[in-house]
């Protein structure tokens, strides 16, 4: 019995890992690491984002159901009469959503990073969407409240983890990140985002999940 159910654990695994290598994501590159902190540089890409109201975790569910709904075909091409059905990327990001009055960047004190990202009650859920694409040539969505963005290049600092994101564990990586690049003299310009790469059936060993602050062009 031990022995079957070790073997179906390997097949889905290894299915999992199949699956994982077939998600496109952003290309970025890394221009400092330390642990499982980054420092990395952004190409300009394209979202697809939703703002929702409620919690985080009700949030989430909100803005995915969305966004999915968009890539999976609740679109318009640039031939009205049909459909597209785009591929599914990593990672899927969730950031409070604050009014800002200017598009330039707001530096952000690192003791308010957490405290924005735990009392927000409006959200940002955003996908990347495919390189293949560009503002010209994607399908445009139906749904009004599904947005595509071409954000410009940008700078991250980055804390990895692995396993469940609860509340109190979410608190502790942005706090850990935002010391991190407080001590290393990174201005913070943007609210905290949580990126989850895996779907919700991946043991929490294997769930890659980060902690994203961005910040001005490092010197």
């Amino acid at each position: 019995m031990i022995k079957k159910v070790f073997i179906l654990f390997v097949f889905f695994l290894l299915i999992w890992t199949d699956n994982v290598m077939a998600v496109e994501e952003p290309h970025y590159i890394v221009l400092y690491k330390q642990d499982n902190f980054e420092v990395r540089e952004y190409p300009p890409l394209l979202i697809a984002k939703t703002v929702v109201t409620g919690d985080m975790s009700e949030a989430s569910r909100k803005g995915f159901q969305l966004i999915a709904d968009y890539i999976f075909g609740n679109n318009q091409s640039s031939n009205a009469d049909q459909t597209t059905k785009i591929s599914m990327t990593a990672p899927v990001s969730i950031s409070p959503e604050l009014t800002q009055s200017t598009n330039s960047p707001i530096t952000i004190q690192p003791t308010l990073v957490t405290q924005h990202f735990v009392n927000a009650k409006t959200w940002q859920v955003s996908f990347v969407m495919p390189s293949e694409y560009n503002l010209l040539t994607i399908p445009k969505p139906n749904n009004p409240s599904v947005q595509l963005i071409q954000l410009p290049k940008r700078y991250f600092v980055i804390n990895r983890y692995s396993g469940l994101n609860t509340s109190d564990k979410i608190t502790l990586k942005i706090e850990e990140l935002s010391e991190w690049a407080k001590g290393r003299a990174y201005v913070v310009s943007g609210e905290a985002q949580l990126a989850r790469y895996n779907p919700p059936w991946t043991l929490p060993m294997f769930r890659r999940n980060e902690i994203f602050l961005e910040i001005t062009k490092p010197n």
